[in-house]
């Protein structure tokens, strides 16, 4: 089958199109005729060979963990979906290979709600777990009078925590820069700048019954945690996804399946209930053709992000 792929480690001119063996789906796992697929920094790490799971790969690599598309495999034990249904999920790219290629199998999925376009459900799968894992270890049940506050907040998986956190019942502060504060503001959150000083901009927002921050999930993992600890008082209430110092400092660091927690790959069906009432939605930024990965990837690098960017792979089904 086509695939987009790379047969070495390095930037993305490495990536380009090409033939790949076609996967199947084992028990418990369904294969789709992909549509979209989502872009994300772990997708840059695996190419450039900075992941640690590089000595676990075999190349050539189909890079991708976020897929969208049509079930045309349903393996043994897979019970509620059947050939010809629209799903969007994750594969397991260590065990079964990458979601940027015509055919991919998925190891966790639920149905694509007809609000989404094929864009946003291919890019949803990894920021919707990523998200309602963190949400579920700041034990955020949406039962408590909670403020949260996401601390970099605009990207793919920021924007995505920001809407499920808000739909739990919390009152939401999210960081960014200021050219990102009217998007954050759309998705439901209260926008504070991002940076240095951080607990005394909160402090002046003056917005009533935002008086203190209970929780904070810090997704940007960019070293501001001694001042998030602050914030809330307690290390105990900050989640960190980016930072790896977190531990030293008291802080949870949520990695998941991948570092051996519990995974959050129940939200997939409540962020799309989620989407059929309106109240949630896929941010993304930039769609690019299967010919264009390169620039694709090179686009996620530089940034910023406001939302996802997708590949759309509907090209390769005209290819052997």
């Amino acid at each position: 089958m086509r695939a987009v792929r790379f047969e070495r480690f390095g930037p993305p001119e490495v990536l380009g199109v090409g033939s790949v063996p076609e996967p199947h789906a084992g028990p418990g796992e369904v294969r789709i005729a992909v549509r979209t697929a989502g872009v994300s920094p772990v997708d840059l790490a695996l190419r450039a060979g900075d992941s640690p799971s590089r000595d676990g790969l075999a190349l050539p690599h189909v890079p991708g963990v976020d897929a969208a598309g049509v079930i045309d495999e349903v393996g043994p034990g897979v019970t509620g979906f059947a050939v010809g249904d629209a799903v969007f999920g994750a594969v397991d790219v260590a065990r079964l290979g990458g979601a940027s290629a015509r055919f991919a199998v998925l190891a966790f999925w639920a149905a694509k709600p007809d609000a989404w376009s094929w864009e946003e459900a291919g890019a949803a799968a990894t920021g919707v777990e990523t998200a309602t894992r963190a949400l579920d270890l700041l034990g955020l049940t949406g039962e408590q009078d909670t403020t949260l506050l996401i601390d970099g907040a605009s990207g793919g998986v920021g924007s995505i925590a920001v809407q499920l956190a808000a739909a739990r019942g919390a009152r939401v502060l999210a960081t960014g820069r200021p050219a990102s504060h009217a998007f954050l503001t759309s998705l439901g959150a209260t926008p504070v700048a991002y940076g240095p000083g951080l607990a005394e901009r909160v402090h002046a927002l003056g917005i009533p019954r935002i008086d203190r921050v209970d929780r904070v999930l810090d997704v940007a993992g960019k070293g501001s945690l001694d001042e998030l600890v602050a914030l809330t008082g307690s290390a105990d209430s900050v989640v960190t996804l980016a930072d790896f110092t977190g531990p030293g400092r008291g802080v949870r660091l949520s990695l998941g399946r991948y570092g051996g927690q519990p995974d959050g790959c129940h939200g997939l069906a409540f962020a799309a209930e989620q989407a059929v009432r309106g109240r949630f939605r896929v941010p993304v930024q930039a769609v690019f053709p299967a010919d264009r990965a390169a620039e694709a990837h090179a686009a996620v690098a530089t940034g910023p992000r406001r939302g996802k960017t997708v590949l759309d792979l509907t090209t390769l089904a005209s290819g052997a």
